[in-house]
């Protein structure tokens, strides 16, 4: 059955969450990432949360909105196919998240169903802290029983010259210790038999946890590690990402846009096939 078409605009109640230091720390050790910001900061900044924890205080929302009987969504059908997330405020220990989603679009595409969410969190002081742009495609029944891989060919890299380049490998327990941290415990992350029902060779990493793999790179290397000064991280994924798997994160230069630094990033997999593609950062902080 088709995604309900008469919910495109509907906005569902705000989800209340509390962040806590404990939290923020188990998101951060579960993407492997040892950033002072997220543990010992000094005095005067405090910790901050990694920006793409940013999902997790979003993820009550989505849930809510994903799950409404509605609008019929088949998870085992559901690939996250892009994530868009702007950040205004950093997230800090003992903030109050008021986060809410809203269904932005249903479109057709060649696969199934493309739905796009809105996600919006402010704090208690009634700041907005990030906005972010959910998508992800529901298969089309005929696809459910094939390997999802992304229909898109012809990727280029950027032509100039990277400014950085770096490899990790994703451990082999990655994905109990993300959806531990993050909330995200769909099976197809955890369970091979589930995993292979949804057309998976086994379980693949969540795409969230490889982005926020990115995510280090940017803020380690172009924001001199001070994860604040990030604005915008957005990408395309593009190929499943398995534990094991070594994945290579590539920065490039832009041209800046709107008074913000601006790069291009994509991660490749041993392969070098493209895992994460038309990877978007902007940098126009200076800092918390």
């Amino acid at each position: 059955m088709p995604l309900n078409r008469t919910l495109i605009g509907k906005v569902y109640p705000p989800v209340m969450s509390h962040v806590t230091a404990e939290a923020v720390q188990e998101y951060a050790r579960a993407c492997n990432d040892d950033n002072p910001s997220y543990f010992q900061p000094p005095a005067a900044t405090g910790i901050i949360a990694p920006p793409v924890f940013n999902a997790v205080i979003t993820w009550l929302a989505l849930i809510t909105a994903i799950s409404d009987p509605e609008l019929r969504v088949d998870l085992l059908r559901l690939l996250h196919r892009g994530q868009d997330m702007r950040f205004y405020e950093p997230v800090r220990p003992d903030d109050l998240i008021s986060a809410r989603a809203c269904i932005s679009s249903i479109e057709d595409s060649a696969a199934g169903e493309t739905l796009t969410i809105g996600l919006d969190a402010s704090n208690q002081r009634n700041q907005v802290v990030s906005r972010t742009i959910f998508t992800t495609l529901i298969r089309g029944r005929r696809q459910r029983d094939s390997a999802p891989t992304s229909s898109f060919t012809g990727h280029q890299s950027p032509p100039n010259k990277p400014l950085v380049t770096i490899a990790r490998t994703i451990d082999l327990d990655q994905t109990v210790r993300y959806a531990n941290a993050s909330g995200d415990r769909n099976p197809i992350h955890l369970d091979d038999s589930v995993a292979r029902m949804a057309g998976l060779p086994g379980i693949i990493v969540h795409g969230l946890c490889t982005m926020a793999f990115a995510s280090q790179v940017i803020v380690d290397h172009v924001c001199g590690g001070d994860p604040a000064r990030l604005s915008r991280l957005a990408v395309q994924f593009s190929h499943p990402v398995f534990p094991g798997d070594t994945i290579t994160t590539t920065v490039w230069p832009e041209k800046n846009m709107r008074g913000a630094r601006c790069f291009s990033y994509e991660t490749r997999n041993a392969a070098g096939v493209v895992v994460l593609r038309d990877g978007i950062a902007e940098i126009n902080r200076e800092g918390s």
